[in-house]
């Protein structure tokens, strides 16, 4: 039976992705169970993500024996696991790419986080990893940094659709609205068919609470403000940029599709909030919500929907960012590190997820 209180979050316009992919979630039917019963329309991957399913499931062990058996390196074994898994991923979420023109059924694999300077390297892998995976409901995911950006209208550009990760600010937001805008212009000119092409821009948002929380007084009214406030501004920015009156009105004449936000990072990290607050508190149509497992299960127990509490809280974020700047928060400097530990995380996990596999392999005996 699926469950009223995400059915209804679907119906505010919000779609429900999964935050979450493993070989056992595939092979034990449990994808399509929460499809039906959380409205789950799409799935988000991270270097994390698969290094916690390679190190607690056995369901690996006969990919893992053919890869050494085909004498593969750590690093290809690694790629040739994950996105066996964003494939059948792909394939279960297929009819509802076709239900919904290409908007939802997505899934999300992310170039190496170790490529996040790198331009170059990551077009290469992302053109790569699209031709791996081979499926027309595959996003890659791209991080926002500097080097990401010229990376993301390269990709965009080649009729390639990209999950933007990384976000921690308006600014930042806007930058990479304006890189999906270009990759559009160069898509056209190349002669892609615009219409085809979909990208969703990710904006974390606890971890801006958890960085920021760090810096206030135990007893600030502050605390806890900062993620929600943040995320719905990007969401004034979105209205402004994709206003046909605007740039992106020649484009949507031709058939080209805004760049929708997502909301990431939404499992709550301090028990003293409610842990449904980042769902709670961004619903507006034409979203995303990414949320991990724990967070769906509690907004289907008791999440609460109170209309549309986004778009129209534009002044009312802008006064609490600013209270925090004259508590003395230096939001800059905070959106610049929440990107570089980010960065630092995901590569991070990558190598825990290099270590996993590397031990797994050691553990297949010889001749296998």
């Amino acid at each position: 039976m699926t469950n009223a209180n995400l059915a209804a979050l679907s119906a505010a316009g919000v779609s429900v992705w999964l935050d979450d992919l493993s070989r056992q979630l595939l092979t034990s039917g449990e994808l399509e169970e929460r499809m039906s019963t959380y409205s789950v329309v799409g799935v988000t991957t991270n270097p994390a993500i698969f290094q916690a399913a390679l190190g607690d499931s056995s369901a690996y062990e006969s990919a893992l024996t053919e890869a050494v058996r085909a004498d593969r390196d750590v690093d290809s074994v690694v790629r040739a696991l994950t996105t066996a898994d964003v494939r059948d991923a792909c394939a279960v979420l297929a009819d509802v790419f076709e239900a919904t023109d290409g908007v939802d059924g997505r899934v999300s694999l992310e170039v190496d986080p170790r490529l996040a300077d790198d331009t170059e390297g990551t077009v290469a892998q992302a053109v790569e990893l699209s031709a791996v995976v081979d499926r027309p409901n595959l996003m890659i995911k791209i991080p926002a940094t500097s080097a990401g950006l010229p990376a993301i209208t390269e990709v965009i550009g080649r009729g390639i659709d990209v999950n933007v990760t990384l976000i921690f600010s308006a600014d930042q937001y806007r930058a990479v609205a304006e890189a999906y805008l270009a990759g559009l212009e160069r898509a056209a000119e190349a002669g892609h068919d615009l219409s085809r092409i979909h990208s969703v821009a990710s904006v974390f948002v606890s971890r801006l609470d958890t960085e920021i929380d760090s810096r206030l007084p135990a007893d600030s009214d502050l605390r806890g403000r900062a993620g929600l406030a943040n995320a719905r501004l990007c969401q004034d920015v979105y209205d402004e940029v994709y206003d046909t009156s605007g740039r992106f009105g020649d484009l949507a004449a031709r058939g080209a599709r805004p760049q929708r936000l997502l909301w990431a990072s939404t499992g709550v990290k301090d028990p003293a909030y409610p842990d449904t607050m980042y769902v709670s508190g961004l619903v507006t149509h034409g979203t995303v919500n990414t949320m991990p497992f724990a967070t769906m299960e509690a907004f289907a127990d008791h999440g609460v929907l109170e209309g549309d509490t986004v778009r129209g809280t534009g002044g009312d974020s802008r006064e609490t960012l600013e209270a925090l700047r004259a508590e003395g928060i230096d939001l800059d400097e905070v959106f610049t590190l929440l990107e570089q530990q980010g960065v630092s995380k995901f590569v991070s996990a990558w190598d825990d997820l290099i270590a996993t596999v590397t031990s797994r392999i050691d553990e297949i005996p010889s001749g296998s």
